[in-house]
C-alpha cells in the first residue's frame, strides 16, 4: 500500500485514559485442535510460529487457521459479545476518546480504502469500526517497508513494533490508533498470530528479494494478505444460518488474501523490477525458459505470455476458492468482501487486456467498472448462504 504513514500519538494527558480503556482480562485463551480438517481443492493454510523445514508452508499455515478457527468457535458456543459498553472515570467520558480513536481509523481507511470503506458502511456500528482497526494496524504496518520512511526501517524498527503488538493485546495502547484495535481485540476472538505473521512478511521484505518456488511464495502472500482474513472474520463474523464448517470459512478467507496479493505481484512486475525486487517463483520462470535477466528487460514475448497465462489461472483458482466462503459471513459483512473480491478479479483481466505487459503498463479497474461492480456485488451478498460446503 502506498501513502504517508499516519503516526497519530495521544496527547499525554490522554495517556492514562487510553489505558483505562481497554479490559485488563489477561491473555486470550489458548485452543488445542487436535483434528485436522481437509478441504475439497487443497487450498489449505498454515503456521509461522511452527519452525519445521519438512512442512510445506500449505502445513505451516494451516496450524494458524485451525487456531483462530478453535477460538471462534468457543465464541460461538457463549452468550452474544457485548460491544456497546462504555465506563466514566472523574467526569471524563472514556467512550468519547475511544469514539474519537475509531473515528480516525474509519478516515484513514475512507481516504485509502474508498470501496472498502463504502462496503463497510452496510456493516453494524461496532464491526465495521473494529473492522476499520485492523485496516488502519494493517496499513500502517505495511507502510513500515513500503512507505516514504522505508528506506530508514531496520529489523529492530520491527522488533519494536511487535513489543507494541503484544502490549496493545494486553491492553496497553501506545498511541489512539492502537486504542482502538487494543479495544477491538478485547471484544472480539481474534489471536495474535496473524498479526504476528504479518509483521514477519514485512521482515522477509527486508532480507529477501527472490522466491525460489510458490511454496515460498505462498508463505510470504500468507504473511503479508493472508493474515488480514484471519484477522477479520472474527470480527465480520459467521452467519448464523451457516452450515459451513467454522474451518472452511477461515480457510476460504486466507484464500482470498493469497489471490489479492498474487494479483499485486502480478500487477507489479515491472514496478518491483525498478526496486530490485522478483516476487515470481524462480523455477517456474525457468521452466518457461525465462530468468531475471528477462524480467528486468521487461520485454513482452511469446514466453512471457505463456508464463503469465499459468500465473493468472493460478491466481484465478484461489479466488474460485474464497467466493465459497463470503457467502458464509454474516449478512451485513458480505457486500464490502464480495466488492474486493470482485475487482481484484478485474485486475487479471485488465493485464491479459494489456496483452500481459505489465513491465510497462499497470492494470486498473476503471471508476466505471468499479461503480458497475457494486451493484453485483451487493447482489451477492443479499444471496445468503451457499450450499457449497
Amino acid at each position: 500500500m502506498a501513502g504517508v504513514l499516519l503516526w497519530v500519538v495521544c496527547p499525554k494527558g490522554n495517556a492514562t485514559a487510553l489505558l483505562s480503556l481497554i479490559p485488563r482480562s489477561g491473555k486470550h485463551k489458548r485452543c488445542r485442535v487436535h483434528q485436522k480438517v481437509k478441504f475439497s481443492t487443497g487450498v489449505s493454510a498454515i503456521s509461522s510460529a511452527v519452525a519445521n523445514p519438512a512442512r510445506s508452508s500449505e502445513e505451516k499455515v494451516y496450524d494458524v487457521v485451525l487456531k483462530q478457527a478453535a477460538l471462534v468457535k468457543e465464541q460461538r458456543g457463549k452468550k452474544p459479545l457485548d460491544l456497546g459498553t462504555s465506563t466514566e472515570t472523574d467526569g471524563f467520558t472514556d467512550w468519547d476518546l475511544l469514539n474519537e480513536a475509531y473515528d480516525r481509523c474509519g478516515e484513514v481507511c475512507a481516504e485509502y480504502a474508498k470501496t472498502f470503506y463504502l462496503g463497510t458502511l452496510l456493516m453494524t456500528p461496532e464491526r465495521r469500526r473494529a473492522v476499520w482497526a485492523i485496516y488502519v494496524w494493517c496499513r500502517r504496518t505495511d507502510e513500515l517497508v513500503d512507505g516514504p520512511n522505508a528506506s530508514h526501517i531496520t529489523p529492530r524498527a520491527l522488533d519494536r513494533w511487535e513489543k507494541r503488538l503484544d502490549d496493545l493485546f494486553e491492553g496497553r495502547p501506545y498511541d489512539m490508533l492502537d486504542a482502538a484495535l487494543s479495544d477491538t481485540v478485547s471484544k472480539y476472538p481474534v489471536d495474535i498470530q496473524p498479526f504476528k505473521d504479518m509483521i514477519e512478511g514485512m521482515r522477509l521484505d527486508l532480507r529477501k528479494s527472490r522466491y525460489m518456488n510458490f511454496d515460498e511464495l505462498y508463505l510470504y502472500c500468507y504473511y503479508v494478505a493472508g493474515t488480514v482474513g484471519l484477522m477479520s472474520v472474527p470480527v465480520m463474523g459467521i452467519a448464523p444460518e451457516s452450515k459451513a464448517s467454522v474451518e472452511s470459512v477461515y480457510n476460504a478467507a486466507l484464500a482470498l488474501g493469497i489471490a489479492n496479493q498474487l494479483t499485486n505481484i502480478l500487477r507489479d512486475v515491472g514496478e518491483d523490477a525498478r526496486r530490485g525486487r522478483i516476487y515470481l517463483p524462480q523455477d517456474e520462470l525457468a521452466r518457461f525458459g525465462l530468468s531475471d535477466d528477462d524480467i528486468f528487460r521487461g520485454q513482452v514475448t511469446d514466453k512471457w505470455r505463456n508464463f503469465m497465462k499459468d500465473q493468472i489461472k493460478r491466481a484465478r483458482m484461489f479466488f474460485d476458492e474464497a467466493e465459497k466462503g463470503v457467502s458464509e459471513l454474516n449478512a451485513a459483512s458480505r457486500w464490502p468482501v464480495w466488492a474486493s473480491l470482485l475487482l481484484y478479479r478485474q485486475i487479471l483481466d485488465a493485464i491479459e487486456e494489456n496483452d500481459y505487459n505489465n513491465f510497462s503498463k499497470r492494470a486498473y479497474v476503471g471508476k466505471v467498472k468499479k461503480f458497475a461492480s457494486l451493484p453485483v456485488a451487493y447482489g451477492r451478498a443479499l444471496m445468503g448462504t451457499s450450499k457449497l460446503f
